[in-house]
């Protein structure tokens, strides 16, 4: 459910955060299947939080956040660092849209790294206890 329609000078405000992830998703030209091939989940569990049907758990937000370039505070109440005016207005030249778009892939990967990263840490002290 949207709000009043805000002035042109103003930002629409999502209320929900389904909507604000699928509104970023969309102006990042990336389909539901390819969003959760980059997060390592399935399409249903992406669906599930664009119909906020579910929420994305804070390992997942924060990848989410980093991915669509903006806060996760902002993701989740539609208050902080959101989309710029400026990127919603133009969406910005060829070079920074790609920019972006490897900054992203780069804080997903990097985000995937730290979570393999912390299973692996944990699988070893549980081994070096046995030992």
């Amino acid at each position: 459910m949207k709000r009043e329609a805000p002035s042109p000078s103003e930002p629409e405000v999502l209320d929900a955060i389904g909507e604000r992830l699928r509104e970023e998703r969309v102006r990042a030209g990336i389909s539901q299947r390819e969003l959760a091939r980059r997060l390592g989940l399935r399409v249903q569990t992406v669906r599930n939080w664009e119909a906020d049907r579910s929420e994305p758990r804070s390992n997942r937000l924060q990848m989410l956040a980093g991915f669509l370039n903006v806060s996760m505070i902002w993701l989740l109440t539609g208050n902080g660092t959101g989309p710029s005016v400026e990127r919603r207005e133009r969406g910005g030249p060829a070079e920074l849209t790609s920019i972006l778009d490897e900054v992203r892939t780069l804080r997903l990967d990097s985000a995937r790294i730290g979570e393999r990263l912390g299973k692996l840490e944990t699988r070893l002290r549980q081994i070096s206890e046995l030992v």
